[in-house]
């Protein structure tokens, strides 16, 4: 293994261990999107489906459902979406010195596309774990005799595969890629950007640290968090609509692709409801991204003695 390969590597194990950290706090949170986003939703706002889900099935089996699932996408997903970033980030800050610039001075449009390219990776090989999880967050919602009662996200998986074929681990991976793509790009991008800006502005300090506080981190992941869930709740819509689909013995399902659905969706429920999660979408992002990014960063000083990002 080469030392970048190396390299690389440990920072994808750092950004999964951290992201399992976020999602231990946050995954509530995913389950109320899910739930307010898939059809025959009739809670009035996030807090009602809050109080609604766990009336009805408790911690463990209501908002924790699907745990396991958000865990393999830590793995999966999240390792790529802050690791490869912050591989992306130090090679072209690397580049910045030995060219004898400013090792900091990298345009937000570099920044978003180091974000587009990492969550787009991880996207992709990270659907099977967002179909479980979208899957078993929001089985305790369907009618008893439409419940697929998935033992793990393990028995969720292999499910899947036999009973619908190997492909159909890969439904919405379009919506689902498109969704990372535009998430993390402003999530990464503006995070990494805006901190930046603000650590020398005096109101959070002047030593020029990059992600070194936790108000200057908070601040910059508000802002991210609020430009990616506008852009990218649409996708998010589609994603949980495509993955918990029920695909029918014939081979028919209510949605024959991510336009269809668009479209639908539109039609039927109107253009509004493309925003539907919107605010638990916003509530998980923000503190998800505070403490994945905070782990990340005081794992990668312990382990490697530099920054992360």
């Amino acid at each position: 293994m080469t030392a970048a390969a190396g390299a690389l590597l440990i920072k994808m194990v750092i950004a999964a261990f951290s992201g399992m950290g976020a999602a231990t706090v946050c995954h509530p949170l995913d389950v109320v999107r899910v739930q307010m986003q898939t059809e025959g939703s009739t809670y009035t706002g996030a807090l009602d489906a809050v109080k609604g889900i766990y009336k009805k099935d408790g911690l463990k089996e209501g908002l924790y459902a699907g745990v396991s699932a958000a865990y393999l996408r830590q793995w999966l997903y999240g390792s790529c979406r802050i690791g490869i970033y912050a591989f992306l980030l130090e090679n072209a800050q690397t580049a910045n010195v030995a060219a004898g610039l400013d090792k900091n001075a990298i345009s937000l449009p570099s920044k978003m596309l180091m974000g587009l390219t990492s969550g787009g990776i991880g996207s992709f090989v990270g659907t099977p774990s967002e179909l479980a999880l979208v899957r078993m967050s929001n089985d305790k919602k369907l009618p008893e005799d439409k419940r697929r009662n998935y033992q793990g996200v393990g028995n969720c998986i292999s499910r899947i595969a036999s009973e619908e074929g190997y492909p159909a681990l890969f439904t919405g991976a379009p919506a689902t890629v498109l969704r990372a793509c535009l998430l993390s790009a402003c999530v990464m991008g503006i995070t990494s950007d805006i901190k930046l800006k603000l650590s020398g502005s005096g109101y959070f300090g002047s030593d020029g640290k990059i992600y070194g506080g936790v108000p200057l981190l908070f601040v910059a992941t508000l802002v991210s968090s609020f430009c990616a869930n506008t852009v990218a709740n649409p996708f998010d819509v589609v994603k949980s609509r495509m993955q918990n689909m029920i695909v029918e013995k014939d081979g028919s399902a209510q949605y024959s692709s991510l336009v269809d659905c668009l479209s639908q969706t539109v039609k039927n429920e109107g253009f509004t409801k493309l925003w539907s999660g919107f605010t638990p979408a916003f509530l998980k992002l923000a503190p998800y991204t505070v403490i994945s990014l905070l782990l990340t960063d005081k794992i990668t000083k312990a382990v490697t003695g530099k920054e992360a990002l």
